[in-house]
């Protein structure tokens, strides 16, 4: 089979037009129920992120990645930034885990909302306005279209399984949500992050899934990343396409739907040039139970009930960018 047979590109353009209830959507609807069911990865053209939207926040970007390291370093959390008020949103260097990133949440988050800043995981974005005046339209941009994308497929799979469509308005509601976007630089490696102990091969990302809901992926330029047959564990490449983004199935809706649709693996190889991309991670509010009966699930549980705050709490546990003791 080859990578191109293995991760389906799907047409979002007659759902966005017609609606997700629309007959003429009942096509799309199949192709995306068939990925997630099988593969759990696939790629969407005619998305409705606009191209500008995506150049803008490129743009911003590779501003934020090229500027000097004690510059970027202003904007870490205390692990690397002692004089920081944050633990978890802001930049982290490449010494982490071969890449740098920054992590961004809800735009929305102010800091009049007492309630929500006083829990862990909430906390309002950095001031980017003196390095890039252009910094907060365009994360803004991206950050509402990538989460009304997210909301669309979310409401798309729960209507393949349940008549609880409405789900979606209550589990994701801005900004108790714990969505973050985040912007990634893969510097060109030299050394492996670590040798896969399956294959043998050189990874720049070691193999994981995600924790939330969905991701949806931006990626400048051919990158390297695999996904994992469920069935013969083989690797295949997903294939680059520069009007595509890709989508995956996450750990959460895994539990949500009891394994109906289930979170895949997936690795990235080692950087042979310097690539960006772009994840935006969609999750739910960090109240809302991950309990199948919300989706009128009657069989018993097959994972421990819990909110999503806890459950996130114990999924990043397993990522190293996520270890902020100091």
């Amino acid at each position: 089979m080859s990578d191109t047979d293995f991760i389906p590109k799907i047409d979002l353009s007659s759902v966005l037009t017609n609606g997700i209830t629309s007959p003429h959507s009942f096509g799309t609807l199949k192709e995306i129920k068939k990925a997630c069911e099988e593969v759990g990865f696939f790629t969407v053209i005619n998305h409705g992120i606009t191209d500008t939207s995506i150049k803008k926040i490129l743009s911003s970007c590779k501003n934020f990645f090229s500027l000097p390291l004690e510059k970027k370093l202003i904007y870490a959390p205390q692990k690397w930034n002692k004089k920081s008020d944050k633990v978890y949103r802001g930049y982290f260097p490449s010494n982490v885990n071969g890449k740098e990133g920054f992590d961004i949440g809800d735009p929305l988050l102010t800091v009049h909302m007492k309630e929500l800043i006083q829990r862990e995981k909430f906390e309002v974005n950095y001031d980017m306005s003196l390095i890039d005046s252009e910094w907060q339209l365009n994360i803004n941009d991206y950050y509402d279209q990538s989460f009304n994308l997210g909301i669309i497929l979310f409401k798309i799979l729960i209507n393949c399984i349940s008549d609880n469509i409405e789900l979606a308005d209550i589990i994701f509601q801005r900004p108790k949500t714990f969505s973050t976007l985040r912007l990634n630089f893969y510097p060109k490696q030299d050394e492996p992050i670590e040798i896969s102990s399956q294959d043998g091969v050189a990874l720049g990302c070691e193999t994981h899934v995600d924790s939330g809901i969905m991701t949806i992926l931006y990626q400048d330029k051919k990158g390297g990343l695999q996904v994992q047959n469920r069935n013969n564990l083989q690797w295949y490449n997903v294939p680059y396409d520069p009007n595509s983004l890709i989508v995956n199935t996450g750990l959460a809706l895994q539990f949500l739907t009891n394994d109906y649709f289930k979170a895949t693996n997936h690795r990235v190889l080692v950087n042979s040039e310097e690539r960006i991309s772009i994840p935006f991670f969609l999750e739910p509010s960090y109240d809302f139970y991950l309990n199948p009966s919300s989706l009128n699930i009657t069989d018993k549980p097959i994972h421990e009930v819990n909110t999503y705050e806890v459950f996130l709490n114990h999924s990043l546990k397993k990522f190293i960018e996520y270890d902020r003791n100091i």
